[in-house]
């Protein structure tokens, strides 16, 4: 029998269902009030499940259970608990190494007991695999959001090595995938620190006392179109870029194909199109995200969540942009954002903005100074972050091999 993850397994596996291998229980619905001799108890919930296979039992609610049912819904060592919904979050597993005593599980949560011998760790590495290799979206069910039902999480196919190589295949994997996520963490700690000195070296730039007010800096400040001058309907795709916050990525704009109008509508729309030079700046919830418009993105139209800023003739593009960059406009951004629920910036409040404004000379010294090293900065994250990329992939590829017998444990232990 083939499987989702396998077209050949070694001699002596076998093939399965889940029920096969782990009783199979769906957790309690949320019970908010005592039924009258009820228990008030910790309850295991999808947040405690961290990918990777992890388990975050620091943040703890409580629930309501009957006696009897705290008793059917336990928590012990050896169980395998199972995310059973949720876009981010649903076929997430992990396995509990230590009883806990007075726990139940809510109906968030599939709850495997191994049968007999089978071990529990090697359940959950190869539900990793099988969550990583995109099986368990296609298998869940879907109607307003994915649900990875206790039936169907019982009818996924499983390999069935020996108990004897089902431990050493855990024992191995326990072993390398936590040297891989120390290396991970090692890095990520760096990537920490890069970015933490790529704030202070920007921060240094702009730790002189303001002289002036943005609405000095720029021509102008252009909010985008809203209400009937744009609607959804009115997207196409593959058109004229429309730049909202979620397009900008790390100071640039990264656009849309699906975000975009007809040639026609920008035209109509030619107040809000970006020029060279220009900056856009999230001004509705994102107002920290700004990028200045080269010459690729001239002609793209400002969002209805964006603002426009165009500099003023003797104030230095990159100058203005880099300031938007540094911790101190990040706080007057926030300051001076507007709106009771969604923080979001205007004409008015963008006007109030103060920062240092030295010659243009001065400016383009500073702007310079900060595209080399900030450039080098960033090659480094860059770098950092594909290192990790790249180990996450081999963590990921590691346990789906070991865990469909694609390499001999024994050898490579």
């Amino acid at each position: 029998m083939t499987g989702p993850l396998w077209t050949r397994l070694p001699d002596g596996w076998l093939t399965g269902r889940v029920k096969n291998v782990a009783t199979v229980t769906l957790g309690k619905m949320l019970q908010s009030k005592d039924g009258g001799s009820d228990v008030s108890a910790p309850y295991m919930r999808a947040a405690n499940v961290q990918p990777d296979g992890l388990l975050a039992l620091d943040d703890v609610n409580e629930m309501w259970f009957g006696e009897a049912e705290l008793e059917q819904l336990s928590i012990r060592a050896g169980d395998v608990v199972v995310v059973e919904g949720g876009q981010g979050g649903f076929g997430r597993a992990a396995y509990v190494e230590n009883d806990l005593p007075g726990w139940g599980f809510q109906n968030s949560i599939n709850r495997l007991r191994p049968i007999g011998d089978f071990d529990g760790r090697f359940i959950v590495f190869y539900l990793i695999a099988l969550r990583a290799s995109g099986y368990i979206r296609a298998y869940s069910n879907v109607v307003s959001m994915p649900h990875l039902t206790a039936e169907k999480l019982a009818r996924v196919p499983i390999p069935l090595p020996p108990v004897e190589q089902q431990r050493a295949i855990a024992d191995y994997l326990d072993r390398e995938t936590a040297r891989i996520d120390t290396l991970i963490e090692e890095q990520q700690r760096l990537i920490e620190m890069l970015r933490e000195r790529r704030a202070a070296v920007i921060a240094g730039e702009f730790d002189a006392p303001a002289t002036g007010r943005l609405r000095y800096a720029i021509q102008f400040a252009q909010t985008g179109p809203f209400g009937t001058q744009l609607s959804a309907e009115e997207y196409v795709e593959d058109g004229v870029p429309v730049v909202n916050p979620t397009h900008i990525k790390r100071g640039a704009i990264t656009p849309d194909a699906m975000i975009s109008v007809t040639p026609e509508k920008a035209a109509e729309l030619r107040r809000h199109q970006l020029e060279v030079g220009d900056i856009v700046l999230g001004r509705k919830g994102e107002v920290d995200k700004s990028a200045l418009v080269s010459e690729a993105e001239a002609g793209y139209i400002c969002g209805s969540d964006s603002m426009l800023l165009r500099p003023s003739e003797d104030v230095d593009p990159s100058y203005l942009w880099w300031f938007f960059q540094s911790p101190e406009s990040h706080s007057q951004l926030e300051q001076w954002s507007v709106g009771s629920t969604v923080a979001g910036l205007n004409q008015t409040t963008i006007s109030r903005i103060v920062l240092p404004l030295p010659s243009v000379v001065e400016q383009r010294r500073i702007a310079q100074h900060l595209d080399e090293q900030i450039a080098k900065t960033d090659a480094l994250i860059a770098e950092t972050e594909r290192f990790v990329e790249l180990a996450r992939e081999r963590r990921s590829a590691l346990i789906t091999a070991a865990v469909t017998g694609q390499m001999d444990v024994g050898v490579m232990a």
